[in-house]
């Protein structure tokens, strides 16, 4: 299990961003996101986990290293499949036809 101070660098050196622009971006002060990635401060909020989640664009299970498969999942993905839970079954109907045509157009 990746220690959240890790799991927090490494997302922020992965996405080029300064501790600044996090801090910004999720309403914290640039010295708190510092504490959290030195693991000088180890009880975050819950709100600030789930900013620095969506901020991220993955779960905050992944983000507290709470989802073992999350680092074979791509970010992008797990934020995509979040997104579809606030559709109408409608809505995720047309969108899982969208993916079967996509598929099938592939495979020919």
């Amino acid at each position: 299990m990746v220690e959240l101070a890790v799991k927090l660098k490494q997302l922020r050196v992965r996405s080029g961003k300064s501790l600044q622009e996090v801090a910004d971006a999720v309403g914290a002060s640039k010295a708190h996101i510092w504490d959290l990635e030195r693991g000088a401060s180890k009880n975050p909020s819950l709100v600030l986990l789930k900013g620095l989640a969506d901020y991220y664009k993955i779960g905050v299970a992944d983000l507290v290293g709470e989802n073992p498969a999350a680092g074979q999942e791509e970010p992008e993905l797990v934020a995509l499949y979040r997104n579809l839970s606030e559709l109408s079954p409608a809505d995720r109907e047309t969108i899982a036809l969208l993916a079967e045509r996509l598929k099938a157009s592939r495979s020919k």
